[in-house]
């Protein structure tokens, strides 16, 4: 064995002690952190800490800081092969940021964070997407719908509330900055990514409601993205897969796209995520991404809309970038765009030896590099992390998740509960028994019972209501004999689920389930039909003639017992359509139901 690689296996050895060690004292090792307040805007004072952090790194320790990598926290053993090659990551190459995905614990996200942190020489900037609260990547913590139900509530103060428990939680896991809110205006009713994780249609709406969460999140401790920049909501393609094309001129882009991102700058968001995605009227280069076009990172962006805080790029391992650039090329390019952090590029080692050597070569200036950093340090700094980088693991089963966090969450949905049709006031359904078929139809191949929830609630009103369950899978046949016991029925509830997902590419409904439901509305003396999407609002344009037509944005158990009360008059109905459904109804369009009297 040759000397070197002695060395580094060496390092690779402490890095798996340290884990091993720091895991299991963890826990009792961290000082108290108190609640966290509002988080200084950038620049703040922090005693020299910043300037001094600064000086004493290497220039591959400064393109190190730029880097942020992926990481789960389920339970592992120590001698896991990803966490051995974090523990490499924090220790040896030191970069800056850590991004938690699922699958999440609450208590391993926590004690594994002060693992990371006790390792790194500079303390980490952890973040992770927490669009619908932390348990968004999180398995414990306090779940919300998406932007759009609080977009169909209409109300600045549950958008608040749901940043500030938000940051309230992450904060006690260790996680210091949340790539939320989706500012994108979702203008295109087949967006395949954006759609329900946008707030609507209506820049105007977006904005107020995006605001209030930011200022629920900056003023609890927590920094918030607003992203992507410049808009990623008018588009049928999936950045994940592919570069899509934004084709507003600029007049359309000023008052619909970037109308969102101007407010949110104003409003004092600390940081704004790029999108993988080619805008032609702000910068005519074929195929180049927003992620890594001067003319939009800096030009508008920087000089135009004057953000002054950390500009973060979307995932550099998508296919929006990864298609036509190397992990390095790309790297370079996002940084002379005008990018301040680089998230999940593909070889972090490979990169940070890359733009290194571009700085001694000249292609990468390090007073560009210096800049970025400062910011990033500044951040870290305005969190409290120069003082104090660990959290109490003993806090966490008072802070994440209390009642009054839960019953939050419960507002928001039940304030969301959108009624888009009633003809012939077929909901709320009859108090008195009647033949009712409850049919789920995911359009997701293996969610066969993703309605469970949803007729359990239902048939505790209704116990003698028939159940039927589809997926993508189900077969002719099938639908057929539940078509058949339907045809029969006095109301046929149907529940539609399309999951949204990147690399998915739809959120379109399987066209046997489309079928299914125009035979049921077509029949003569057949049922009435009651539709409840538990997902996009647009599915209503497939079969507009159904009686009834109930939205609720996501296919969470929270949302079908929501959705469950409201069909069967147990709550006040009061949501507005934050999208309009070409050809049918406008934005703001919405019915009231008044829960039924005993």
């Amino acid at each position: 064995m040759t000397p070197s690689r002695s060395r580094a296996r060496s390092r690779a050895a402490a890095a798996t002690a340290a884990v091993l060690l720091i895991v299991a004292a963890a826990g009792c090792a961290a000082a108290h952190l108190p609640p966290p307040g509002a988080v200084p805007r950038l620049g703040a004072p922090h005693g020299g800490w910043v300037a001094r952090t600064l000086d004493r790194m290497t220039v591959e320790e400064k393109i190190a800081q730029m880097i942020a990598v992926r990481f789960t926290a389920p339970f592992r053993n120590a001698d896991d092969e990803a966490l051995r090659e974090l523990g490499s990551l924090v220790a040896d190459s030191r970069v800056g940021g850590l991004i938690l995905f699922a699958p999440a614990e609450v208590y391993e996200t926590a004690r594994l964070i002060n693992a990371f942190q006790k390792m790194a020489k500079v303390p980490l900037l952890v973040a992770s997407d927490f669009e619908r609260g932390a348990a968004n990547r999180v398995t414990g913590p306090t779940l919300f719908p998406p932007l759009m139900s609080l977009g169909a509530a209409g109300s600045e103060r549950l958008a608040y509330a749901m940043g500030r428990v938000t940051a309230l939680e992450g904060r006690a896991m260790g996680v210091h900055m949340t790539y939320a809110p989706v500012v994108d205006v979702n203008i295109d009713p087949d967006n395949p990514i954006i759609n329900t994780r946008a707030v609507g249609a209506d820049p105007g709406l977006v904005a107020r409601i995006a605001n209030a969460f930011i200022r629920g999140v900056q003023e609890n401790g927590m920094i918030a993205t607003a992203k992507h920049f410049p808009g990623h909501g008018d588009t049928s393609q999936d950045s994940h897969m592919l570069l899509p094309t934004i084709t507003a001129d600029l007049d359309r882009l000023e008052k619909v796209e970037l109308y969102p991102f101007r407010e949110a700058v104003d409003a004092g968001v600390r940081a704004i995520m790029s999108a993988h995605l080619a805008v032609p009227a702000l910068d005519p280069t074929p195929g180049l991404p927003a992620t890594l076009s001067a003319p939009i990172m800096t030009g508008v962006l920087r000089q135009k809309l004057g953000f002054r805080g950390l500009a973060v790029t979307d995932a550099l391992e998508m296919a929006g970038v990864t298609r036509a650039y190397s992990t390095e090329e790309a790297a370079l390019m996002a940084i002379q765009a005008g990018a301040d952090q680089l998230l999940l590029p593909p070889d972090p080692k490979k990169v940070i030896a890359y733009l290194a050597a571009a700085v001694r070569d000249g292609r990468l200036a390090e007073s560009r590099v210096d800049r970025s950093v400062r910011l990033i340090l500044e951040a870290k700094a305005s969190l409290g992390l120069d003082r104090n980088r660990f959290v109490r693991l003993d806090e966490l089963a008072t802070r994440v998740s209390p009642k009054a966090h839960l019953d939050q969450a419960l507002a928001t949905y039940e304030s969301s509960a959108t009624l888009v049709r009633n003809e012939g006031g077929v909901l709320p359904l009859a108090a008195a028994p009647a033949k009712i078929v409850l049919m789920s139809l995911s359009s997701d191949l293996g969610d066969y019972y993703a309605g469970q929830p949803f007729v359990n609630a239902l048939r505790r009103t209704y116990p003698d209501a028939a159940a039927f369950y589809a997926d993508g899978d189900t077969g002719r046949e099938a639908l057929d004999e539940a078509f058949a016991r339907a045809a029969t029925a006095e109301v046929a509830v149907v529940a539609l689920f399309s999951r949204l997902a990147d690399g998915k590419g739809t959120v379109g409904l399987a066209p046997a389930h489309v079928d299914l439901i125009h035979r049921l509305a077509a029949l003569e003396n057949g049922p009435a039909v009651a539709v409840v999407s538990f997902g996009s609002p647009y599915f209503l344009r497939h079969f507009p003639e159904v009686e009834a037509y109930v939205c609720l944005y996501r296919a969470t158990a929270e949302a079908q017992a929501v959705a469950a009360r409201a069909l069967s008059g147990g709550l006040d109905v009061s949501g507005r359509l934050p999208v309009s459904i070409p050809g049918l109804y406008p934005f703001g369009h919405g019915l009231d139901l008044k829960r039924r009297t005993p």
